[in-house]
């Protein structure tokens, strides 16, 4: 892939402010954004973790292997105790990132920085229900204009807060733990774990499942995603299924919101494979697939070890395609900038007062919020 053609200026860096801010808020008529790639990585928690758990089966060496692949940040220890209260109904809430880099495996994928720092292209705060059986997922769009708190990251380095910034800009700032302390600024919800792929393993994980059927209502042509699909059902590789996620200039409004709808119809799709992929008969590629996974994810501290990882994953088990409610953060386009998106608050709060009291989001919360007219690009058969 690529490399991201020059930086865009209407683009704020970190830490940088921009002069109209997050409180001009409207609903014009979105125009289609510059060309300008702009990688995202879809990642579903449930998935990468639904698979690590299927590695558990091997003992002694392949255990130590598969332990020593996992990467972990201790996100309390950064945070410290200036956080949401955990809540106190069963349930939980996790931040699943997906980041980019140019160094290592991503760097002939393109995207991220040219130091070989990461971004976070995609955001999904996935609140599972008590009792485990259903989840509801939030996913945040990047281009939202935000003000970000003061953080500190994981290195004990501090971050000033700053006014009207880009949503990712939080990660590439502070890393994990100042996307984290971002998030439960935006919601005021404690996020109690967090879950972070990247982008080449997001790749290699879907060419190890042996890829990923879905079903398009329309064609699908995208240079810059290098993806070009007709009409009706195929069976994606790692390849093109990043490439779907990735697109935003192939469907819809050419927007990031777009590509959001099918982010999330593929995440349905994903965990429907996982589910059915039937490995316990074949052991060499379900070690495969969990050592794959276990490189591919990052956790919070709770979550860095097999055991750990393997006991999280097992409580998800039950959540199906059928059992999760999918919606994005309600914002709405910025008269001032088509490119970037402003949070609804008051729609938004909806959101976040449902998911903290453990109920389903309501409709209302969504209805007359930019959506990127990208819905039922991909069949999920809902």
């Amino acid at each position: 892939m690529s490399a991201e053609s020059t930086p865009d200026p209407a683009i704020p860096g970190p830490g940088q402010s921009r002069t109209t801010g997050p409180g001009h808020r409207g609903k014009g008529r979105r125009r289609r954004p510059r060309t300008g790639r702009r990688k995202a990585l879809l990642v579903a928690a449930w998935s990468a973790a639904g698979i690590v758990v299927l590695g558990g089966t091997g003992a002694g060496f392949l255990y130590f292997k598969l332990n020593g692949n996992l990467t972990s940040v201790d996100i309390d220890a950064a945070l410290g105790a200036d956080r949401p209260e955990k809540a106190d109904n069963g349930s939980e809430n996790i931040l699943v990132l997906g980041s980019d880099t140019r160094s290592g495996g991503n760097k002939k994928l393109g995207g991220g920085t040219d130091d070989g720092t990461a971004r976070s292209d995609t955001a999904m705060i996935v609140h599972v229900y008590k009792g485990h059986k259903k989840a509801s997922v939030v996913s945040i769009p990047r281009d939202t204009l935000i003000d970000r708190p003061d953080c500190t990251d994981t290195d004990g380095t501090d971050h000033p807060a700053a006014e009207g910034v880009m949503f990712n800009s939080a990660y590439s700032t502070g890393g994990a733990a100042c996307a984290v302390k971002t998030v439960e600024s935006i919601s005021g919800l404690r996020m109690d774990h967090y879950l972070e792929v990247d982008f080449s393993g997001f790749q290699n994980l879907i060419d190890d499942l042996g890829g990923v059927e879905v079903t398009t209502t329309e064609d699908i042509k995208d240079p810059d995603s290098h993806l070009d699909l007709r009409a009706g059902t195929h069976r994606l590789d790692g390849e093109q299924a990043l490439g779907l996620v990735r697109t935003r200039h192939g469907v819809g409004d050419g927007s990031d919101l777009g590509r959001i709808q099918l982010q999330q119809a593929f995440v349905k799709a994903l965990v429907h494979q996982v589910k059915d992929i039937g490995l316990l008969g074949n052991p060499k590629k379900l070690y495969d697939i969990a050592d794959t996974a276990t490189k591919t994810v990052t956790t919070d501290s709770d979550l860095g070890s097999v055991n750990s990882l393997m006991s999280f994953a097992t409580g998800l088990k039950g959540i199906g395609p059928d059992k999760m409610h999918m919606v994005t953060m309600p914002v709405v386009y910025d008269p001032a900038d088509p490119n970037r998106v402003l949070l609804e608050k008051t729609k938004a709060d909806q959101v976040w007062t449902a998911l903290k009291n453990d109920r389903p989001i309501p409709k209302s919360a969504t209805e007359g919020t930019a959506t990127g007219e990208a819905k039922g690009v991909v069949n999920t058969g809902e």
